[in-house]
């Protein structure tokens, strides 16, 4: 179990570490050649003025590492005092060098509030408590690798309890295959003297890989210095975002390699991701359309009310599904109608994160057609049907004159010279369902029920 680097490590370390000493009396600090804070953290230093202020209380940290250093005969610089500030009483272990610098400067150190040892068996018995029963794994082994102490996190790691922890060795409680690794981390962190924040692998009792995050650092016990370690178990964590991951690489490879048009949406609207064919369609580049509005390629003339209606119920969770038509307007300025199934993608807060966009079946791109009247969409119907001229004049009360002159009409705005053409144009072009039948025209299909 090495330590491991990358962004997400240091992000979920940090805001982990800082979360638990913001609630322990354990207090951290950097400083510059001019003894200037750059960096601070911990119960004490909520703040870097606070932080400052303790530093120069210390009377010329660095100085006073370098001199102590040399009455104890060591080339490390480290100083260790108690000191008084703001009311508490500090163990300070300072020395030279920045937590991530080679040694040189600047100056860092690590405060524990141990003023509970002040007040009397009482005090100390809350404070023991409160480390025992924290959420946080930790622990105290000496030089040789024997437990002086742990909290019931810890031991839970392994299935036990505290009292079987303390008094073995790091042998007995950790798995072979971790022992060599985690003596190495104790020997680096007690030859340097500085804390390390990392992530770290192990294995639980049954065998199964485990990960932690959290801050190894010396400290005085009993007259000798040993090895502290405070833990934040995020292995179920690190498991969920796998397998995220995994699931988002299989959206992304079905969305990409289905050939089916489709995007995420975002709540207002937005286009989150499109795969390769739905950009064909619209005839525009995958990185053109990302975070455009997808009504942006809706054609103007179409009836969106029902849409807009739908898109609502969706976003609010009202509606898991909702199945409509639509005419889309590509770059080029065609126009093709598409059928539109839309999924709400369900999130933690009352509305959707996001609506997925799938078209399983669109028609030709072809030129605006001017929009057609109900006794022209109703002509068609009917002719589609194969019912006669005769009966289509009797359905709709029209003369036949009328009937004529609608029939001559729809040829003309659909480039049909038949009947026959007349119908298939129809079809072709998205103004008839080509999935109902008796026939109808393409309009808003609203799901079964609020599912």
């Amino acid at each position: 179990m090495c330590p491991e680097a990358g962004p997400e490590r240091r992000l979920v370390s940090d805001m982990g570490l800082s979360t638990l000493l913001e609630r322990m009396p354990v207090s951290w600090w950097e400083a510059d050649e001019g003894l200037r804070i750059v960096n601070c953290g911990g119960g004490a230093f909520h703040d870097p003025g606070t932080a400052q202020r303790f530093v120069d209380s210390l009377g010329g940290t660095a100085d006073a590492a370098r001199e102590g250093a040399a009455a104890e005969g060591r080339e490390s610089g480290i100083d260790r005092r108690q000191v008084r500030f703001g009311g508490r009483l500090f163990d300070v272990t300072s020395c030279p060098g920045r937590l991530a610098g080679d040694g040189r400067g600047g100056v860092s150190g690590l405060a524990v509030d141990i003023s509970a040892l002040e007040l009397g068996r009482h005090g100390y018995a809350a404070f023991t408590d409160f480390a025992d029963f924290a959420p946080a794994a930790a622990f105290i082994r000496d030089a040789q690798g024997r437990y002086l102490w742990a909290n019931h996190a810890y031991a839970h790691l392994y299935g036990t309890t505290p009292d079987t922890v303390i008094g073995s060795s790091v042998t007995d409680v950790d798995a072979p295959e971790d022992v060599a690794a985690f003596q190495t981390l104790d020997r680096q962190v007690l030859s340097s003297g500085k804390p390390v924040r990392h992530t770290i692998g192990y294995h639980r009792p049954d065998g199964s890989p485990g990960r932690a995050v959290g801050h190894r650092f010396p400290v005085a016990e009993g007259g000798q210095t040993c090895v502290a370690g405070i833990y934040i178990d995020i292995t179920d964590h690190t498991l969920a975002l796998s397998r995220r991951r995994a699931a988002e690489e299989d959206l992304q490879a079905l969305s990409e390699h289905s050939g089916l048009p489709c995007a995420l949406l975002s709540p207002g609207g937005r286009i989150r991701r499109v795969s390769a064919s739905a950009a064909e369609l619209l005839r525009v580049r995958v990185p053109d359309l990302l975070g455009r509005p997808a009504h942006r390629y809706l054609a103007p003339a179409d009836d969106l009310a029902g849409l807009r209606h739908a898109w609502r119920d969706l976003v609010n969770r009202r509606w898991r599904r909702f199945q409509t038509s639509a005419v889309f307007l590509d770059a080029r300025g065609d126009e093709w109608r598409a059928r539109v199934l839309l999924t709400a993608v369900s999130g933690g807060s009352r509305r959707a994160r996001g609506v997925w966009a799938v078209l399983p079946h669109h028609t030709l791109p072809h030129p605006p057609l001017p929009p057609l009247t109900a006794a022209q969409l109703r002509i068609l119907t009917l002719l589609s049907a194969g019912h006669g001229n005769n009966e289509i004049a009797a359905s709709l009360r029209l003369s036949r004159q009328t009937l004529d002159y609608h029939l001559g009409r729809l040829r003309e705005l659909l480039a049909a010279p038949t009947r026959l053409a007349l119908v298939s144009r129809a079809y072709v072009l998205g103004i008839l369902d080509p999935q109902a039948w008796p026939p109808r025209s393409a309009v808003v299909r609203r799901p079964a029920g609020p599912t």
